[in-house]
């Protein structure tokens, strides 16, 4: 048995629970601002607000490395990139690293994975998975599956991994032995394709604006300057915005600025059935109609705008299935009094620019980008409706689903069990920062190489490796970031104090050398 306490103080009690199920529910690209429990002004997220309901809300979650493979190796290892190899997209993942499926696997656990993995296509410690090959695709997905055989599913890739993941519970999760399921979803990812339903419905609606949509980026160096990730600069017409080649190709003459790829638009609409065209077609002829008669007479703002609104509309439609098919997850598990067994968890692999700053995409260690949603519920352990401010990252995730099932993590993980917050035990828990590295440069979107450290009150980061520019926030004062005060003599201490954090975390995580005595030196006599 496994004992875990639901409550402090004299009145506590030992709750004995027998090694729950878990259900590890994350999607790509998901971000806190567009799911209703952290903030209702782009889209209600019902069924996804259900686990924070019944459980516990993390307000202050974020990510390691904000890119999807590394953030997923991270998940799986519970260590920082530079250790189990992943550090970007490209770099291989050490395969001699061991996860934490396979932990669960090896202590009698059922386990299974289907929807996303990214990288490799054969997870370890998983007795059954249907994983995406690579990226995946929205209409018509492929699926590798545990014998390494490639199958064609017909529908909606959203719908089509809940129907797996639903299938595998009713032949697999009413046995005796505990389960650990990894249901994994490739939405909201670019590019952002929703269910044909879903984009007739949202291409109608508008939505509000970030305050930082024109952001001139006058208190940033280089850094934000360059990166490429403009929604009207470097945001794709057809393989984001939806518009046919065909009428890039017509438009041409006053499109100058345009370099598409023509597989972009055709590559995941040309999957689709004829049926399933013709539902799409209206929708699509719609919007090539409005831009074909009106984009030549637009201001650079209005386009801006059009560009956030049209991004908005399929990125939110396709978190709308999402949203249904967790719905429909829960409503299974309540069905089959599974729900009291088993702790449910939802995140994402890191967080997501939806137009701040004037961005789409990620990798910067700013809020949008850095920060990820994270809910749990497990009934009679985590109370009902909780919400947690502390620090916590990805990087804990495998020693704390380890910690949960009572099994002992390996001493080479870096993170920490958040059970302590999840059960009420606040003293359980000591961190005061987290620590961040980005490492993809030079590469896509063109995100400069950065480390850094964030506490509940400062960011401070280093741009490095063709640039060295330092900036920090007041995250408590300035939570849209949009002033960089490294330079500003009031926070001298603060970068001071900050940057020997910084250098201690380097140094923990075995990331970084330890500080030189002239530092020492020099934050001393600051001090005095």
């Amino acid at each position: 048995m496994f004992c875990v306490l639901s409550s402090c103080g004299p009145e506590e009690k030992e709750i004995q629970k027998s090694r729950p199920n878990v259900i590890f529910i994350m999607s790509d690209d998901h971000v806190y601002q567009a799911i209703s429990a952290y903030d209702d002004r782009l889209i209600q997220t019902p069924n996804i607000d259900r686990i924070a309901d019944e459980g516990m809300l993390f307000r202050n979650a974020c990510v390691t490395n904000s890119i999807c493979a590394p953030s997923r190796a991270t998940i799986l290892t519970g260590k920082h990139c530079h250790i189990h190899g992943k550090v970007d997209n490209y770099f291989p993942f050490d395969t001699l690293q061991l996860t934490f499926p396979q932990l669960f696997q090896s202590s009698g656990y059922k386990t299974a994975m289907f929807g996303k993995l990214h990288f490799g296509n054969s997870p370890k410690g998983v007795d059954e998975f249907m994983i995406l090959p690579g990226q995946g695709n929205y209409i018509n997905p492929d699926f590798i599956n545990t014998s390494g055989d490639t199958v064609n599913i017909e529908g909606y890739v959203t719908d089509i991994i809940t129907d797996l993941t639903l299938d595998w519970l009713d032949q697999e999760a009413q046995g005796e032995e505990p389960f650990m399921m990894m249901y994994l979803h490739k939405a909201p990812h670019r590019p952002w394709w929703p269910r044909a339903d879903k984009f007739r419905e949202f291409s109608k609606k508008s939505f509000p604006e970030p305050e930082s949509l024109f952001d001139k980026y006058e208190h940033r160096g280089v850094a934000a300057a360059t990166a490429e990730m403009n929604l009207l600069s470097h945001m794709m017409y057809n393989h984001d915005s939806k518009i046919y080649p065909e009428t890039i190709h017509a438009m041409g003459s006053v499109l100058p600025e345009v370099e598409e790829y023509n597989n972009g638009f055709y590559g995941p609409f040309g999957r689709a059935t004829e049926e399933q065209r013709q539902e799409y077609l209206p929708t699509l002829d719609s919007i090539n109609d409005f831009f074909r008669e009106n984009w030549t007479s637009m201001t650079n703002e209005e386009k801006m705008r059009w560009k956030y609104q049209r991004y908005m509309q399929d990125y939110l439609g396709t978190i709308s299935s999402v949203d249904d098919n967790v719905g429909r997850l829960l409503d299974y598990l309540d069905e089959t009094g599974l729900a009291e067994t088993t702790l449910v968890i939802y995140t994402s692999d890191q967080g997501f620019f939806l137009g701040e700053h004037g961005w789409f995409d990620k990798r910067f260690i700013y809020d949008e980008s850095f920060k990820t949603p994270l809910m749990m519920r497990w009934p009679e352990v985590i109370e009902a409706g909780s919400v947690e401010d502390e620090m916590v990252q990805n990087l804990d995730f495998a020693q704390t689903l380890l910690d949960v099932a009572g099994i002992t993590a390996p001493s080479d993980m870096q993170g920490e069990s958040l059970m302590p917050l999840m059960t009420s035990q606040g003293s359980g828990w000591n961190r005061d920062a987290v620590y961040y590295h980005y490492y993809e440069y030079p590469s896509v979107h063109m995100v400069k190489r950065h480390y850094g450290i964030v506490s509940k009150d400062y960011k401070l980061a280093h741009f490095y490796y063709d640039v060295d520019e330092w900036e920090l926030y007041d995250r408590k004062n300035d939570p849209n970031e949009m002033k960089n005060i490294y330079s500003d003599p009031a926070f001298a201490n603060v970068v001071m104090e900050m940057k020997e954090q910084l250098y201690g975390l380097r140094e923990k995580y075995l990331d970084g050398k330890k500080l030189d005595q002239e530092y020492i030196d020099e934050y001393l006599k600051s001090l005095d």
